[in-house]
């Protein structure tokens, strides 16, 4: 039997990677579920069907949900916590325990020293609400992971350390590639990293800003 996962703003380019890291396992099935699918790059795989919706449209989310084992959201925006809202309502409902949720660095004040300050000067503002959405996440009782990634590269390259919530955050930057990585060994083996809350980074990255500002 094939396991069900379906892909939140799956044309996300975190999202991208876990597709294709998906796309030659039979085992798997994947759900493809974003806003326009002409932004989905290239042809989805064998393993995916593709349905366009909003996560806010809970008749199209409530069909999407239908038969999925697991979720994984690659959602942003000002509403991110009106998102995650929605789609904890719709797992409940279709009965879904399983969801990876990727939300921010930062938003527990878990940077080290200069780093926090000139992360909240770039991006302050974004933080509360991602912070509502983890804060939603941990309070279902749906089983979770949440992963607060860096400050994203385009690195075509997997090297990546996590830190647990309540944990002072590692590095500054890391490639959406290893957070893909990250996501689709979890989809893979849906025990691993259950009911956590995981910084995300490139070892030895360390500094007050990414190394690309």
């Amino acid at each position: 039997m094939s396991a069900q996962v379906l892909i939140l703003g799956a044309s996300g380019q975190i999202a991208r990677w876990v597709i294709r890291e998906l796309a030659n396992d039979a085992a798997i099935r994947q759900t493809l579920f974003l806003r326009h699918t002409r932004k989905l790059h290239g042809k989805a795989p064998a393993n995916a069907r593709v349905l366009e919706g909003d996560v806010l449209d809970k008749a199209a989310l409530a069909d999407a949900m239908v038969g999925q084992d697991l979720v994984y959201a690659n959602l942003t925006g000002d509403d991110i916590d009106e998102q995650a809202r929605a789609v904890i309502a719709a797992m409940q409902a279709a009965g879904v325990s399983r969801l990876v949720f990727v939300t921010s660095l930062g938003i527990y004040d878990e940077l080290p020293g200069k780093f926090q300050k000139w992360n909240k000067t770039m991006i302050g503002k974004e933080l509360k609400p991602f912070r509502r959405a983890a804060d939603a996440i941990e309070a279902s009782g749906l089983d979770y992971t949440i992963l607060r990634p860096a400050w994203l590269t385009d690195e075509n390259k997997v090297d990546y350390e996590t830190t647990a919530k309540g944990e002072t955050f590692k590095g500054t930057e890391v490639s959406r590639r290893s957070v893909a990585d990250l996501i689709a060994k979890i989809i893979a083996t849906p025990s691993l990293h259950s009911r956590a809350n995981l910084g995300v980074n490139k070892p030895g990255t360390d500094g007050d800003k990414p190394s690309f500002y």
